[in-house]
């Protein structure tokens, strides 16, 4: 085992990495039947991804990062109109989580022209580019029985 004597402690050489990159966990669920779900999240400060998988009752979607500020851990789960469904958001930082968000977005009419947030749930810190970014495309990771 290597070490470092910092400050007249001693203290292993790992120690001083684990501080600087946090491991960030993102996981949307869509219970219900909305097409064109989008979900976005932060990659790094300055960097969104994209994915649009697709998303039926009870799958989960996962996507990992690695930022070196877990203030910057942030994402969007949206559903185009006129879907309706529960929308469900968590961000485990370092496999502890640190923000879950949850919303009914519900029928309508007519398209949400006055709301440009209706059909969007946000969890976390702001996006780096809510505008969009580099499109992945994901499958979800799981899916969880209806009890």
């Amino acid at each position: 085992m290597t070490a470092v004597i910092v400050g007249g402690q001693l203290t292993p050489t790992g120690a001083l990495a684990d501080d600087d990159l946090h491991n960030v966990t993102y996981r949307a669920r869509v219970d219900g039947l909305a097409r064109g779900a989008m979900i976005t999240y932060n990659v790094n400060a300055a960097q969104v991804q994209s994915a649009n998988p697709t998303m039926l009752p009870g799958r989960t979607f996962e996507a990992n990062a690695v930022l070196g500020d877990a203030q910057q851990a942030g994402m969007q789960v949206s559903i185009r109109w006129p879907y309706s469904a529960n929308l469900h958001c968590e961000i485990l930082v370092d496999d502890a989580t640190v923000a879950q968000a949850d919303q009914f977005i519900g029928p309508r009419l007519t398209p949400a022209s006055e709301d440009p947030n209706y059909g969007v749930l946000t969890c976390g810190a702001p996006l780096s580019n809510a505008a969009g970014g580099n499109v992945v495309n994901t499958n979800p990771v799981s899916q969880t029985a209806t009890s």
